[in-house]
């Protein structure tokens, strides 16, 4: 059974190298240190411009006239621009983008204050203290990196196991192993061993690639709970590609009917972007899918640092899956067309 899912060069492809590009991908474009950072024109100089660069949260992009400043606000290149002549400061910004705009204001705003203050000798009656706390939100790769590793799970679990059955049903392998003196339990069961191993590769490579100082993924002290959640996961996946398997006669429209299934699971569970924001009714209906609860178990343990009281519901729901669908499919299974 290894020897002939190691042959299969196309389905390592899709199983190792294609749910690895979107970590890649997803990482990269999200994963830039300046991503936080609001990038405006500036003009002039003095302490209100030092001031702005020493917030740190904003780019400031340096122009040699009001005029080139201005052009590139109208042309939508930069958010606002802000014009220093003298003890005059103009800030020009673009309406459309009202969240750039008034996270700008808001910062040009104090900075301008402050400095007024400072120049006037005026003792403040108030006083800030600023404590910063860790707080439960994550970073885009330690957010993508469980959520991409659940859904290449399940992409190869149900690819793997739809594709197989129907590939081994058009050309008789089935009947020749119904045939055999080899039993269907044991034939079965290697074929689940062989994806729960690549489902452990898969982990080991993700996590690999995503801990890199180019993504810098920190785990948990308690990442190994991830370990189960991988197997249970596997099976649920690989007994809906038998179901899908039993009913498709050819590898094109099993093909079809995985990705009809595993794209919208993909989009709906939480897997590249959160579902949080998403209407009540769509929240609901997300939680009827393995994979969300999957993504939110990986979450949790690998690095959220929550420990075994996490994987409760995860794996009740994939035992769950597993047990309902598998015994669909083997009740409909068909070893020949």
């Amino acid at each position: 059974m290894v020897k002939g899912f190691l042959r299969d060069r196309m389905a390592l492809f899709f199983i190792f190298l294609f749910p690895l590009l979107f970590l890649v991908v997803f990482g990269l474009l999200l994963g830039s240190p300046d991503d936080d950072r609001t990038k405006i024109g500036v003009v002039g100089d003095g302490p209100v411009v030092t001031a702005l660069e020493q917030t740190g949260a904003l780019e400031l992009e340096r122009h040699g006239s009001a005029a080139d400043a201005r052009r590139k606000v109208d042309d939508g290149d930069l958010p606002a621009a802000v014009v220093v002549d003298g003890n005059q400061v103009d800030l020009v910004f673009a309406a459309t983008d009202q969240v750039a705009a008034g996270t700008v204001v808001g910062i040009v705003s104090g900075v301008v204050d402050k400095v007024n203050l400072g120049v006037a000798d005026v003792r403040p009656v108030f006083t800030l203290r600023t404590v910063p706390v860790e707080d439960a939100s994550l970073k885009p790769i330690q957010y993508l990196t469980p959520g991409i590793l659940s859904w290449a799970v399940s992409f190869s679990g149900v690819f793997g196991a739809a594709l197989t059955l129907v590939s081994w049903r058009k050309k008789q392998v089935l009947r020749r192993i119904r045939l055999a003196p080899v039993s269907t339990t044991t034939v079965l069961t290697s074929r689940i061993l062989v994806s729960i191993g690549t489902a452990l590769v898969q982990g080991v490579v993700f996590v690999a690639v995503a801990m890199l100082p180019l993504f810098g993924l920190r785990l948990t002290g308690q990442w190994y709970l991830a370990l189960p959640l991988l197997v249970l996961g596997t099976t649920a996946f690989f007994a809906i590609g038998m179901l899908v398997g039993a009913f498709c006669r050819t590898e094109e429209a099993a093909s079809g009917a995985a990705n009809l299934i595993i794209m919208p699971m993909a989009f709906l569970s939480g897997t590249f972007f959160p579902v949080d924001n998403a209407p009540g009714w769509l929240q609901t209906v997300s939680k009827a899918f393995p994979l969300r609860h999957m993504n939110d178990g990986m979450l949790d343990v690998l690095v959220r640092g929550k420990g075994v009281e996490a994987l409760l519901v995860p794996s009740a729901v994939l035992v769950a899956f597993t047990l309902v669908v598998g015994f669909v499919a083997t009740r409909v299974f068909r070893w020949e067309d």
